[in-house]
């Protein structure tokens, strides 16, 4: 009896777990979600971490946005491009950048201006920003 509550249980786990990633992908839809998720200061700069998931049904095989960084007064610091690279469908991917001369803590906000590049056999040229999604896991406000 204790084998069969025990099996039970994990089952019961594994779809409420199935049931949550599917919902999230469901929330997403096919768009592009682009969420900083850290940052870190290190010598000359603060490193940015970003976690990017592509719910198309297709590869992006290249996303490169052009980002604009404001200081905690408000004014532009830099425009740069951001390289996400490729973008497998459904897969959540990591991404960091240094911004060399900038303290973490001097950034305000980051400002996703649009897709510098966006190449995808199977998705049209719009795939990289059409229902963008932004999001941040830190104090800096993330807008575009």
């Amino acid at each position: 009896m204790k084998w069969i509550v025990t099996v039970l249980a994990a089952v019961t786990v594994g779809l409420a777990g199935a049931q949550a990633a599917s919902a999230q992908e469901e929330e997403l839809g096919e768009a592009v979600l682009i969420e900083l998720n850290a940052t870190k200061a290190n010598e000359g700069g603060c490193t940015l971490t970003f976690l990017v998931i592509n719910g198309h049904p297709s590869q992006i095989d290249k996303a490169v946005y052009e980002t604009v960084l404001f200081d905690t007064g408000g004014q532009v610091d830099r425009l740069t491009l951001f390289d996400f690279g490729t973008l497998p469908p459904g897969r959540p991917r990591v991404r960091q950048f240094t911004v060399p001369g900038m303290a973490c803590d001097g950034l305000g906000q980051v400002l996703v201006n649009g897709a510098h590049t966006c190449e995808a056999a199977e998705l049209p040229e719009s795939a990289c920003e059409t229902d963008l999604k932004l999001d941040t896991r830190t104090d800096i406000e993330v807008t575009g």
